[in-house]
């Protein structure tokens, strides 16, 4: 076990609220331990399995489409719950993050802990900032993530310190 922490920022900040992802690892710069991989991805899945390769602990931060949709309303879900949410709620990208998990987890690809931040989003259109609900949203998803890391880092330290074995 490495005590590898990632943090994603899944989406792209010239697509309105799709943007949420990027800003929230923009937000954690300087708040979270320095060796913790923040990385901004576009939601390709191939570079997804890339960046959590070898990870104990991957925080993700993504923007999330429901029917109905409550903009700025935030969700907190482990990789089965996210990979559930597939089937009832869209991610903003072609293949979304909880299919992308799913696949994770069925080629073994998976880190040990996976947290998943959402913000239910109004819209991605091409060119748009974050709405309103979004961007009074971020300071609380941002705070969401950085305790998420901070107690991977916990749990890491405790480990360590117990001595307790890595696991394979």
């Amino acid at each position: 076990m490495t005590g590898r922490v990632v943090v994603i920022g899944v989406g792209n900040p010239l697509r309105g609220d799709d943007g949420a992802g990027p800003a929230v690892v923009e937000a954690l710069r300087g708040r979270v331990p320095d060796d913790t991989v923040l990385a901004v991805s576009d939601g390709d899945p191939g570079r997804l399995l890339e960046l959590w390769r070898g990870a104990d602990t991957a925080v993700v931060v993504e923007a999330l489409r429901l029917q109905p949709s409550r903009p700025g309303r935030l969700h907190t879900l482990t990789a089965s719950e996210a990979a559930g949410r597939a089937r009832g709620a869209s991610s903003t990208h072609a293949l979304g993050l909880g299919e992308c998990l799913a696949l994770a987890d069925t080629l073994g690809l998976l880190p040990r802990h996976v947290v998943v931040h959402a913000v239910e989003v109004a819209g991605i259109e091409l060119g748009a900032g974050l709405s309103e609900p979004v961007r009074s949203a971020l300071p609380e998803l941002a705070g969401r993530a950085s305790a998420s890391v901070r107690q991977a880092h916990e749990a890491t330290q405790r480990r360590h310190t117990s001595g307790e074995a890595p696991l394979p």
